[in-house]
């Protein structure tokens, strides 16, 4: 039996502490790893440990009872989003922690529609019940109202804060204590003044699955026994069709629930068995392809990661068929032929070798030279595609340069294998002031990817100050009508062309349309069009900055086969295409951020003056028991340097996170 999980949450949710939890629990690691201390196991890259945070997902495998679970655990912040995205993309399910006292917060929001988007199953654990305003009852509920979801509590929690003691099991109706000496569990009949609670919450789970199954629904109504057997067989199902959340609670430092939460993971979540199919693409057609080992090989790439002695490790999720060393593999999207020669089980930054990998796992292919994030893989001969990977567009960019033109080389090589190692880092070279700008999710993004080039590779490079990505678009309908008709190499061209462009609602994207009578263009003259008007879109027009929300449409063409090479074309429609821009009166859009900040009730007044020096729209105040949620949007231009800002009118004591919320029109 294998399960796939991410651990999903907001930062500081206890993510990596539970991960050490469950390698301990497991007997992966034989010593409890502590973030604070530096030692976490799956926090091993330097500055992880150093910053006190997950940068990178990391990857491990453990053993619990009957199954192999390979566990995936991911950043909550923000910035590195990219990491949640690419890894929920392969997994078939994911725990989401939230703190107690916290709740649902907004890194909690994006990983849960993240999870929506890859409909992904979940069990939800409310870690941290053993902390000073801890409320499992009420994040139960923020659960519900702010995601939307169905929580089902299984435990309700004995106790909060200093008088957290364990947890009652609804299912198995028995007070469950952790004995943290000797890593056991020991069971006792509920005591009587914390019986009533638990048969409210035991009737509530019991009506809840009732209203899902007719046949347990009349069982429970003609007052027959229900087992426990047939509750899970209700749960389960309704866990995997995404109707039902079921709830867990613990204290993870404390060692507190981590087992019961290994026995949700597999009781609840799905393995391979029970998804048949995955949905591929073949020749423009979408089709079903079976998840087994007998079916044709299918692998999908959702991380690179360079190690030293290694190359590069190529992570992927195998879907179907059975890979093995020594076979080649084909890459449908780059045309391109792999040998394997190594697959490695990863614990962290520890490898275990295979000779093989069935479907269904996950594991890294160490040394291929062409595969990049996103990649499917499948067997020399098909052609069939696994849908795109989403990745997020950059926000914000510095200028970045080496010390002399001969590093200069070197740095553009390191960005190149960065870049491959993560997609939401890009780079570029300024058409205009010659610079290499490095353009990424947030400050520190780019703060983490400064440091590595320099203490991880040692490169010394020198950084400019962040800037923002801005976009253009377009305010009106424009059309331009040109002609090409020249000599190249002695051989005559021509072609005449109509091009029109008009803007679009915020966020629809660009779109290209044929809207001419001619009843046949051969399709080789519409790639080159459309490659060639989404290449100067891409490139910007006025401001060098990508053109966004356009519809592009071909009035008329006339062509003719003897003279119409593919440079008469590509260049005539980059001349319409920009032509008819410029004369849409092209305008400046500035990216603009929600910020979420968390401050004591006293700092409250500071932190609203604050945000409105930063241009910041309040949007809504949540007060709660531990202080004050204010969410505003703000633009990116002025949120530079916000939180040296923050932490000097709270003396510290307030928090923030930013997420790219829209494109607006530029007001500066």
């Amino acid at each position: 039996m294998i399960r796939n999980v991410g651990i999903i949450a907001h930062i500081d949710a206890g993510k990596t502490t539970t991960t050490e939890r469950i390698l301990f629990s497991s007997g992966k690691s034989h010593k409890i790893g502590m973030v604070d201390a530096g030692t976490a196991t799956m926090d091993w890259m330097e500055q992880e440990q150093n910053r006190g945070i997950t940068i990178t997902s990391a990857a491990t495998t453990i053993y619990w009872k009957n199954a192999q679970i390979n566990i995936i655990d991911t950043p909550g912040h923000i910035d590195f989003t990219m990491e949640v995205e690419r890894s929920l993309r392969v997994l078939d399910g994911a725990l989401v922690i939230f703190c107690a006292v916290s709740g649902v917060e907004p890194q909690s929001e994006t990983v849960w529609r993240q999870a929506d988007t890859y409909k992904v199953p979940r069990v939800a654990y409310i870690n941290k019940m053993d902390r000073m305003g801890a409320d499992f009852f009420r994040v139960l509920k923020a659960i519900q109202t702010q995601l939307g979801a169905n929580p089902l509590p299984l435990q309700i929690p004995i106790g909060a804060e200093s008088e957290f003691e364990g947890v009652i099991d609804l299912l198995l109706m028995k007070e469950l204590h952790w004995n943290t000496t000797d890593n056991t569990i020991n069971s006792f009949d509920i005591r009587d003044q914390l019986k009533a609670q638990a048969l409210e919450y035991r009737k509530k789970l019991i009506e809840t699955l009732c209203d899902y199954d007719d046949q347990l629904a009349e069982k429970y109504l003609e007052d027959k026994n229900l087992t426990v057997d047939e509750l899970n067989e209700v749960l389960r199902s309704k866990t995997l069709h995404q109707d039902l959340i079921p709830v867990l609670c613990g204290s993870s430092l404390r060692g507190i629930g981590v087992e019961t939460l290994l026995d949700a993971i597999c009781s609840y979540l799905p393995g391979p068995e029970d998804l048949k199919t995955v949905t591929v693409y073949k020749q423009n057609k979408v089709l079903k392809h079976d998840r087994t080992d007998t079916a044709s090989l299918l692998a999908l790439v959702f991380k690179i990661q360079h190690e030293r002695n290694l190359g590069n490790l190529c992570f992927i999720r195998l879907y179907a068929g059975i890979l093995r060393t020594g076979i080649s593999i084909y890459i449908p999207g780059r045309k391109k032929k792999e040998k394997i020669t190594r697959i490695l089980r990863i614990h962290a930054n520890k490898n275990e070798q295979l000779s093989s990998l069935h479907a269904g796992d996950i594991a890294a292919i160490v040394g291929a030279k062409h595969l990049h994030t996103g990649d499917t893989v499948t067997l020399v001969g098909e052609h069939m595609v696994l849908e795109h990977m989403r990745i997020p567009e950059p926000v914000i960019s510095v200028a970045i340069e080496a010390e002399s033109l001969s590093e200069q080389e070197r740095l553009i090589e390191l960005l190149a294998l960065l870049h491959r190692e993560d997609p939401s880092l890009t780079y570029k070279e300024d058409t205009e002031s010659g610079q290499l700008l490095l353009s990424g999710m947030g400050e520190l993004h780019l703060d983490v990817i400064k440091t590595k080039i320099m203490q991880e590779y040692r490169l010394p490079v020198r950084f400019g100050e962040p800037s923002v990505n801005y976009r253009e678009t377009i305010t009106q309908k424009s059309c331009a009508e040109n002609t090409f008709d020249r000599t190249i190499n002695n051989n005559p061209q021509y072609v005449a062309m109509r091009l029109c462009v008009t803007p679009r609602l915020r966020g629809e994207g660009n779109t290209f349309i044929i809207d001419c009578e001619q009843e046949e263009i051969p399709d080789i003259v519409m790639t080159f069009i459309t490659e060639t008007v989404f290449t100067v879109l891409d490139s910007g027009v006025s401001y060098g900055y990508p053109v966004l929300d356009v519809a592009v449409s071909l009035q008329s063409i006339e062509y003719r086969p003897d003279l119409s090479g593919e440079i008469a074309i590509r260049a005539l429609a980059a001349q319409c295409c920009e032509q008819a821009c410029r004369e849409a009166k092209i305008i400046l859009l500035e990216p603009i951020m929600q910020i979420d900040v968390y401050t004591p009730s006293e700092s409250l007044g500071e932190v609203l003056q604050s945000l409105t020096l930063c241009k910041g729209q309040v949007k809504q105040i949540e007060q709660s028991s531990t202080g004050d949620h204010v969410q505003a949007e703000a633009p990116l231009k002025a949120l530079f340097g916000y939180s040296t800002m923050l932490r000097n009118v709270t003396q510290g004591k307030a928090r923030y996170m930013l997420e790219f919320s829209h494109f607006e029109a530029s007001k500066s």
